[in-house]
């Protein structure tokens, strides 16, 4: 009983930090696809460093295995580049509302991937939070509009990630996890970058500001947060996470409305469809 209220406690402690994220990306003034290639890189170095001096193993079993962490890498690329564009088209309080709907594509996605048993109140819990984001959506013009497409892609990818993440630990640690999808997710980005022709010392140019904000994302937010995730993960299961994480809204909300006053331009229909969708969680 008191390891579960422990590993509870760890897991919405990291969704503490993960809702700062949201926040960060409005603060950082990058594009998304530049914020996600720092943040993986500065997270890739600090793992690497922590796994030194803690003597732990680099080695993974198989190339077979590190070919699997490298394909989930680039989902967490894709993850947090889709979750940041989203964000800056709209709100961090929408932004991370739409990650709510992770746990409809976890409920199908663990029968296939890990062999459980699919439930149909797990699917139905999904959907019904995907309603919800719907409804806080509204109105939609253009901007809005691509904002709810990066919004739920990314909560596809965080579900990819999630659940495969949860099969490779049954191989590899959580610190070789983290560190190869790292170093994954940054090797992804650049490639894209150089293929686009926007990989130059000007486009990755920072500001002093940027400089310890990204730290603080890579480092706090990132590496130690993703190192306990995994770990929670495979104490608590993908589902139970990943519904737990739907709360997520509510610490950046609230942080948004003190940091970002973002109350100021989100109406009651968001605020009515947010308590909405926490309910279903609860």
């Amino acid at each position: 009983m008191f390891s579960q209220i422990k590993h509870q406690f760890l897991l919405h402690f990291i969704i503490l930090l993960w809702g700062l994220t949201g926040i960060l990306g409005k603060l950082i003034e990058l594009d998304a696809v530049f914020i996600v290639w720092y943040r993986v890189l500065f997270s890739f170095i600090a793992l690497g460093v922590g796994m030194f001096f803690f003597r732990a193993s680099f080695f993974v079993k198989s190339k077979k295995e590190l070919s699997k962490i490298f394909l989930v890498g680039s989902f967490v690329a894709l993850h947090w580049v889709f979750f940041y564009k989203s964000i800056q088209l709209s709100t961090a309080s929408f932004g991370i509302l739409c990650l709510s709907t992770t746990t409809l594509h976890v409920s199908w996605l663990e029968p296939l991937v890990i062999g459980k048993k699919l439930s149909l109140t797990e699917v139905l819990i999904g959907l019904v939070v995907v309603f919800g984001v719907f409804f806080v959506s509204g109105e939609l013009d253009n901007q809005n509009l691509s904002a709810l497409f990066y919004g739920l892609s990314s909560a596809l990818f965080a579900a990819f990630f999630a659940v495969f993440n949860l099969k490779l630990t049954e191989k590899n640690t959580p610190a070789q996890i983290s560190f190869y999808e790292m170093g994954a997710a940054t090797l992804f980005i650049t490639i894209i970058l150089i293929f686009q022709g926007r990989f130059s010392f000007s486009a990755l140019s920072l500001s002093v500001n940027d400089f310890f904000w990204l730290l603080f994302l890579s480092i706090i937010c990132t590496s130690f947060a993703f190192l306990a995730m995994i770990f929670v993960m495979k104490k608590l299961g993908a589902f139970t996470v990943s519904l737990s994480i739907n709360l997520e809204p509510v610490y950046t909300i609230l942080l948004a409305i003190f940091i970002l006053k973002e109350n100021t331009v989100l109406g009651s229909r968001f605020y009515f469809g947010a308590v909405f969708i926490v309910a279903v969680v609860v």
